[in-house]
């Protein structure tokens, strides 16, 4: 093996553990005591109001961009995305939103999904896959039951005699 090729390897290596310490300390490096959880700074700082949501999430995106660089997979980006959306979006609830930040752990999912992309790159490929077109079709039905329930509203404010006529 040439030197240049394991070089890259303990470049590749030493970032890898770079953005395990990154997911360490956003998800799982504050013990609290007695109950055998752990949180991290990305729970803490979602208690600061609109700010803290925004930071945690930033901070997140950078183990997805690393990812990217690392050459995984779309369909694994596109559910690590997924993982950081969902976080983003739910953890912007007040109080309810934090509790499940700091159950949810999108570090630590998103870094499981990078090392099964790297060592197993097909399997993770083919998982991710079925996950981002269950998810598609799920906000396919969502809309269509949007624009149905839009169009049933609409009917009975401007035609409200058509749904109790045949009574």
């Amino acid at each position: 093996m040439a030197k240049s090729e394991l070089a890259g390897d303990s470049t590749h290596d030493v970032k890898i553990r770079r953005l395990d310490t990154l997911g360490y300390l956003l998800d799982d490096s504050i013990p609290i005591p007695g109950t055998g959880v752990r949180v991290g700074f990305d729970a803490v700082i979602g208690l600061i109001p609109g700010f803290g949501d925004i930071a945690g999430v930033v901070l997140s995106s950078w183990i997805v961009l690393q990812a990217a660089r690392l050459g995984v997979g779309v369909t694994v980006l596109a559910r690590m995305v997924l993982n950081l959306l969902i976080d983003g979006v739910v953890g912007a609830i007040p109080l309810l939103g934090d509790v499940f930040d700091a159950g949810w752990k999108a570090n630590d999912r998103n870094l499981r999904l990078l090392h099964r992309a790297l060592d197993a790159p097909g399997a993770t490929r083919r998982s991710s896959t079925a996950i981002v077109l269950g998810v598609g079709l799920l906000l396919v039905a969502l809309v269509a039951g949007t624009i149905a329930l839009a169009w049933l509203l609409i009917s009975l404010v401007f035609h409200p005699g058509t749904w109790t006529s045949g009574i």
